[in-house]
């Protein structure tokens, strides 16, 4: 029997993919996002693909909301054997332009609402030997060219930093209790999602999760560069 995998931050690019690669393979999906009309159809988009999901509403940047829907999730689907963390708040502007509401919410959403989702879960996750994995992004590293590439994403730029060095952190932590944690780095803009819109995309979404499903099959690395949009050193 394989465990349930928690899609936090549910959207028509990576989640989606993620959701399909891994409910193809038998695990049971639970969804969640705070836009139930999305939920909603891709609930009913999966289940004609054969796969077991449910969906539920939260806002993932309020740690009270965060710990209510783990615990529903428990209750309806048995113990979590993957949190796959891809929440964030979609924000443009530049660190001098973005309110410091926003960056604070950015942050919520990126750091406060991961680690409290991780601690929602931790018992399951050490029973079922499971794994924690996070989408990242190029704009999480340092140099130069990041740095100017990120100028005009900086509150984005900044919380996907801060939840890099988090995911870092959680990587040694959780070792200690046999849980694994994968990070795919994004390097570009990824094909469906919002940032495609306005920005040419080179990422495909099936290829990430695909990243992610090997990764936790392997289980021998811990943060993987994907795709070629900046050229520079490979992660740690």
């Amino acid at each position: 029997m394989k465990h349930t995998i928690v899609i936090c931050g549910y959207g028509p690019a990576i989640a989606d993919a993620v959701a399909r690669r891994f409910g193809a393979e038998g695990h049971p999906v639970a969804l969640i996002a705070r836009n139930a009309q999305r939920l909603s159809d891709a609930v009913a988009s999966l289940q004609a693909d054969g796969i077991r999901v449910q969906s539920y509403v939260a806002d993932l940047g309020d740690t009270a909301a965060v710990s209510r829907v783990m615990e529903d999730i428990r209750a309806d689907m048995g113990p979590v054997g993957i949190l796959h963390w891809n929440a964030f708040s979609d924000i443009d502007g530049d660190l001098l332009s973005t309110a410091p509401e926003a960056l604070s919410q950015s942050l919520a959403v990126r750091v406060v609402g991961y680690i409290a989702a991780v601690q929602a879960v931790q018992p399951d996750l050490e029973v079922t030997r499971g794994a924690v994995l996070a989408t990242s992004g190029v704009m999480a590293f340092y140099g130069s060219d990041i740095d100017s590439f990120a100028k005009d994403f900086g509150a984005l730029a900044v919380s996907v930093a801060a939840q890099h060095k988090a995911t870092g952190v959680l990587t040694q932590t959780l070792a200690q209790h046999g849980v694994y944690v994968g990070e795919v780095v994004v390097n570009g803009f990824v094909k469906k999602s919002a940032g495609s819109v306005q920005h040419e995309a080179s990422v495909d979404p099936e290829d990430v999760a695909e990243q992610f499903w090997q990764m936790n099959a392997a289980r021998t690395t811990h943060s993987m560069i994907f795709g070629g949009k900046l050229s520079f050193g490979a992660a740690s």
